[in-house]
């Protein structure tokens, strides 16, 4: 009996909320051959739709539209069904540039957004490469910036650089390289499994407890191939999908590390650095396998 009652109290458990978005809109990494921006977008417009995802936003650098009539029609067609977000003009690396600079390419990317979005609810950041400033000023000076003009940040708490997978896709669907494709699908899967247990570790030591996440993928090609079973992991993970908003209700998002960082990553790695604390074992992302795969 105590046993089975273990075992209900287990299953009431709630699951662990989280947000998936995504970035760099309209595009990703190279397409494979005969393969469109407008297709992409529309084959995972459809697995959201069918799987009953909650509002998904996608954030858009607009100088990708230019002279690019693929990509126009690929964004409208996200905007017609899901939110929208800054992730300023070109993708400028906060790093690499002023603040005064990094504050006009958010200002230019919002004609566009103004454009598409039929609601206010456009004013989310997305900071590119995750880079919130390499000095303390960088990074005082930007929020203080986005909180005048009425922006959140949208933060990332979960991410293992999905983007790395679709330029192989293509170069692999190129050359009809179907075990490299095989191979492609498993190591993104084992990777991904891999970083949502360390960034659920990396909550555990930051706060003492799980938090709501923030989930970073990227619209590529190889993105509308996998997603179903990115989906998949997610469930059984124990993971509820929610909208963003409600993922960055949980008060984690109101601290601040509040320091000049140089490359951090998400939100936990900049708190691991900030608080020096050691990362849980882990195995790595396979950057080089990818790199040379069907080359």
């Amino acid at each position: 009996m105590l046993f089975t009652f273990v075992l209900g109290l287990a299953g009431m458990c709630p699951a662990q909320k989280l947000a998936i978005t995504f970035d760099d809109l309209p595009l990703n990494g190279l397409l494979p051959p005969g393969v469109t921006r407008v297709e992409t977008a529309k084959n995972v417009l459809a697995i959201l739709k069918e799987r009953n995802v909650p509002p998904v936003y996608g954030f858009i650098n607009a100088k990708k539209l230019e002279g690019n009539a693929d990509a126009a029609e690929a964004l409208k067609l996200w905007a017609a069904t899901e939110p929208v977000g800054n992730h300023t003009y070109a993708h400028m690396d906060l790093e690499q540039n002023t603040a005064e600079a990094f504050e006009r390419e958010i200002e230019g990317d919002e004609p566009v957004l103004e454009l598409l979005s039929n609601r206010d609810d456009w004013h989310w950041l997305r900071y590119p490469y995750l880079h919130e400033g390499d000095t303390v000023e960088k990074r005082r000076a930007v929020r203080t910036y986005l909180k005048v003009r009425g922006y959140k940040i949208a933060q990332v708490t979960l991410d293992w650089e999905d983007y790395l997978w679709n330029t192989a896709y293509a170069r692999c669907v190129g050359k009809n390289d179907k075990n490299s494709i095989a191979w492609l699908r498993s190591s993104y899967l084992n990777t991904a499994s891999e970083f949502l247990d360390l960034g659920r570790e990396q909550a555990k030591l930051i706060y003492g407890r799980e938090i709501n996440y923030v989930l970073l993928l990227h619209l590529g090609a190889f993105t509308s191939t996998i997603l179903p079973e990115a989906l998949d992991l997610l469930k059984k993970k124990g993971f509820k999908l929610v909208t963003l908003e409600e993922a960055e209700s949980d008060a984690a998002y109101e601290s601040d590390p509040d320091v000049g960082l140089h490359d951090a990553g998400t939100l936990l790695d900049q708190w691991m650095q900030v608080k020096q604390i050691k990362y849980p074992e882990h195995a790595e992302k396979p950057y080089k396998e990818i790199e040379s795969v069907c080359q």
